[in-house]
């Protein structure tokens, strides 16, 4: 979520230089606008490399057994 909220942030920052450049200046800010989008989604799709040894169940969910299948 942080890494493509960052890219995110930056492509904003490039659309909006975008507004103060002219001429082939023009084009850096506008690649980095179009192509930011598939970068973040690429890398917010990522698995983490944290490793977690244990299983922990979530809340004191238990089996209830109906009586029909003991």
């Amino acid at each position: 979520m942080i890494k493509y909220t960052v890219a995110m942030s930056i492509r904003v920052l490039c659309i909006l230089s975008m507004l103060f450049l002219r001429g082939w200046w023009l084009l850096v800010p506008a690649i980095g606008a179009v192509t930011l989008p598939y970068f973040a989604v690429v890398l917010a799709n990522v698995p983490s490399k944290r490793k977690s040894s244990t299983m922990v169940r979530p809340g004191a969910i238990e089996r209830v057994w109906n009586r029909k299948h003991d």
